[in-house]
């Protein structure tokens, strides 16, 4: 019975360490260990898949930044001039011609008809209101067809001037834009009312007309401001626009200017200290920036070098050799995990740098001796009980 009994203790012993043994290949965790991420770049199902292992460094962050840098608007649009320097498509403009004395050509005898243009007393003769055709031209008496399109309303009196000499006495004519029917700017996009906002000889500038069409609903650090002009498309964050005055510029007939709400965020996952999808602003952030919003790492569970940056990346971001041997996704992307070190000092001056993109995935692994530690702790957790239950089965 007693020979019994020790085989049933060494039975219940050893069988309960066969289970631990062969549960420590399936610990918890919560993805990937360090060194299986590294590997990804080898394994069979991730070179079907092209995926990129990419040490941040400063070179590497210099290249980022540079192939992602936003232009401005001041480097892309320029600045602009006031409407009513420039005469457009149906336009209307009101014209007034003088004669010196004696008025030969639009004056009454004597030269001393006194007549009104737009409300003033003036010695001269005020036109009808002309409005600028298709063709871009106003009709004058005497004068003919004159050009308007394109030209300021000083260029097109001196047009007329000269075209009067030895018609009228000394003539001079006076131009000037009524209403600029045709010098609008388009405002769409999330939280504005959709409309048409005239531009006037002030010169207004993109912060201007969006304040005519409401201003913004949306917080504007969560706001970009994109201007279509032509062929050229340029795209600024709010916040940017407002902080800096060069970029406020001066608006031009027939700009579009759409306002985008864009909750950018990232999802922080594996050993810090919160596992959640963290929206940022607009303008951008950076890794050391992400850290401190995810309350940083776990210092009992998180590998320091083993962070990871999943993203799908733009092959211009990459340096020439891992482009030329990359494989994009049918969208144009190439999957890239970026590795980061945080044992290496230095790395913290490159994090302040290093670029967070919307829909990034962030992951911390577990450093080695967290799992051996949990695997210990499975062993304590059935090896003691077996080791009770089998002084007792030896005992009795």
């Amino acid at each position: 019975m007693i020979a019994l009994s020790k085989l049933s203790s060494r039975t219940v012993v050893a069988a309960t360490l066969s289970l631990a043994l062969s549960g420590c290949a399936t610990l918890p965790a919560a993805g990937p260990s360090s060194r299986g991420v590294s590997r990804a770049a080898g394994a069979p199902s991730a070179a079907g898949a092209g995926i990129k292992i990419v040490d941040v460094t400063d070179a590497v962050t210099r290249n980022i930044l540079a192939q992602k840098r936003e232009a401005l608007f001041s480097e892309t649009l320029g600045e602009g001039q006031p409407i009513g320097a420039v005469v457009g498509k149906g336009d209307v403009l009101d014209i007034g011609i003088w004669e010196a004395p004696p008025a030969a050509l639009f004056g009454a005898a004597g030269g001393n008809a006194q007549l009104t243009s737009s409300g003033s007393t003036a010695r001269g003769t005020s036109l009808p209101e002309q409005m600028v055709d298709s063709d871009g031209q106003i009709t004058i008496p005497f004068v003919g067809r004159v050009a308007a399109d394109g030209r300021t309303p000083q260029e097109i009196a001196r047009e007329i001037t000269r075209r009067l000499i030895g018609k009228a006495h000394e003539p001079q004519a006076i131009v000037r834009l009524v209403r600029n029917a045709a010098a609008n700017v388009t405002v769409i996009g999330d939280g504005v009312g959709s409309t048409r906002v005239p531009l006037t000889a002030r010169g207004e500038r993109v912060l201007d007309v969006l304040a005519v069409a409401g201003g913004v609903k949306q917080p504007v650090s969560k706001i970009t401001i994109q201007i279509s002009r032509d062929a050229k498309v340029s795209s600024l964050p709010l916040d940017t626009v407002i902080s800096d005055p060069r970029q406020n510029v001066r608006l031009r007939p027939e700009d579009v200017l759409t306002v985008r709400y864009q909750p950018y965020s990232f999802t922080a996952l594996g050993a810090v200290g919160r596992n959640e999808e963290v929206p940022f602003e607009a303008t951008g952030l950076t890794l050391a920036q992400a850290l401190g919003r995810i309350a940083g790492l776990q210092d009992a569970r998180a590998d320091v070098k083993g962070l990871f940056i999943f993203r799908m990346e733009d092959p211009a971001a990459l340096s020439p050799e891992e482009r030329a041997s990359a494989k994009t996704t049918p969208d144009g992307k190439v999957p890239v995990i970026y590795r980061v070190n945080l044992k290496d000092p230095a790395t913290f001056f490159t994090a302040q740098s290093f670029p967070i993109r919307d829909k990034d995935v962030l992951y911390v692994s577990n450093a080695p001796l967290a799992d051996i530690q949990k695997f210990l702790n499975v062993i304590f957790s059935t090896v003691l009980p077996a080791a009770t239950t089998a002084a007792v089965i030896s005992r009795n």
